[in-house]
């Protein structure tokens, strides 16, 4: 499929930037020291407890600097790992190895963290929702990291501008009020988000027949209200919330009759979880 093939480029062209940017002309402290055709082995290991995300893209930054580097997998996508596991074990030219080594931690440290820390908003949400990521991405890495949200458990809101329509404050403003964006979506799209942020928006949007509202950064007391007057219209719109979702307050958030909780930190405030390469 063409969109395959799409992202297929995407993630090429993201490792193709990473490598130009941190070798630029070439790696001149590597290749003082290193001879020209030296071999040797490394490891990769989890130096903290997390969830392993991006080998396959750890594979291609090695790759990609020399095509006979080896690179074995010990630990797949998505699986746990402690502190101390081995997640690949890397042989062949020196220099490549080296060359390739930061922005190959880079990617797998990023991309672990993320599923990381979205499993833990996962576990601590429970089995009633679905936690969903943003658009709040590094530029240039969506597809790796809403990659790694799902990897982490977690599930992808739209992946951009082009794939769901999500009317949110700015689109009201413009369009003079909620109703009136809803009718203009409508013509062009079946399936319409609306963001609320008060129990009138909420009112609103259910009259004018959106598909799913998102109610943004409400209190406990007015999702629980929001999701009553939702369900008793008996439209079967969807419930999602966003805005201050913390560990801490997410369960409390999914006890409250919703189906969704939207994330940003997720993927823009994750800690990249600890990974180093040695040579062995």
């Amino acid at each position: 499929m063409k969109y395959d093939q799409d992202i297929k480029m995407l993630i090429l062209n993201s490792v193709i930037l990473a490598l130009r940017e941190d070798i630029g002309s070439g790696d001149i402290t590597t290749n003082s020291i290193v001879p020209f055709g030296k071999k040797a082995s490394a490891r990769i290991i989890a130096k903290e407890n997390g969830i392993i995300c991006g080998i396959s893209i750890a594979r291609l930054v090695f790759q990609s600097v020399d095509r006979t580097i080896e690179f074995s997998e010990k630990i797949k996508d998505g699986k746990a790992v402690k502190k101390g596991d081995v997640v690949a074990i890397i042989k062949g030219p020196a220099r490549g190895i080296l060359t390739a080594e930061r922005s190959a931690l880079n990617f797998l440290q990023r991309l672990s963290g993320i599923a990381t820390f979205t499993s833990k908003f996962v576990r601590a949400a429970g089995k009633k929702v679905k936690v969903l990521d943003t658009r709040k991405t590094a530029p240039g890495l969506r597809i790796l990291e809403k990659y790694a949200v799902k990897i982490g458990g977690g599930f992808n809101h739209r992946i951009g501008l082009f794939d769901a329509v999500l009317i949110k404050d700015n689109h009201i403003s413009v369009a003079g009020n909620l109703t009136k964006a809803v009718e203009l979506a409508k013509k062009k799209h079946k399936w319409i988000e609306v963001e609320a942020k008060t129990l009138g928006q909420v009112q609103e949007a259910i009259k004018a027949g959106a598909s799913r509202i998102m109610l943004d950064n409400m209190s406990i007391s007015d999702i629980k209200k929001a999701s009553q007057l939702i369900r008793a219209s008996k439209n079967n719109i969807e419930i999602e919330v966003s805005g201050g979702i913390t560990i801490k307050n997410i369960r409390n958030i999914a006890g409250t009759g919703i189906d969704y909780i939207s994330i940003g930190a997720i993927t823009h405030s994750a800690p990249a979880l600890d990974i180093s390469l040695k040579v062995i």
